[in-house]
């Protein structure tokens, strides 16, 4: 058996703006954005710069109950892991953007880390592994 997670939805409020922070202070690349008329939505795929696994449908809230879980899908734990290849670099770039980092780089064991939130307030770390193909750490929030 093979299989794999493709997408992993993430609730937003508005598509443009979720595109604009996900492309513009992330960098993360616009796979798709294709407007379904029979359920008046868009399909909006986006990925990290040069990512081929698993990727983020943004997924616009269209009633209350989603409208109250935007930036706290996972009640406040971390919920997302931007794994890089030169974590300062990714860092400096991310802070001169404006991203805001919730947990200041500390070194772990498995790697360094950060913790940041997303325009919405979904948190995410930011995270090198020493070994690449060591196991993947637990969250570092409680």
């Amino acid at each position: 058996m093979n299989q794999s997670i493709i997408h992993i939805a993430l609730v937003v409020r508005d598509y443009d703006e979720a595109i604009a922070f996900y492309t513009g202070k992330l960098h993360f690349t616009l796979v798709e954005d294709t407007y379904q008329p029979e359920q008046d939505k868009r399909w909006v795929v986006v990925a990290p710069p040069g990512s081929s696994g698993t990727t983020l449908l943004l997924a616009r809230a269209t009633s209350p109950e989603q409208t109250a879980v935007i930036g706290h899908q996972t009640g406040g734990r971390v919920f997302l892991f931007l794994q890089t290849d030169d974590f300062w670099r990714d860092y400096h770039a991310m802070v001169a953007a404006g991203i805001h980092f919730v947990r200041e780089p500390k070194e772990a064991p498995y790697g360094t880390v950060a913790v940041f939130a997303d325009l919405y307030g979904n948190l995410w770390d930011l995270l090198e592994l020493r070994n690449k193909s060591a196991v993947e750490p637990p969250t570092t929030s409680s």
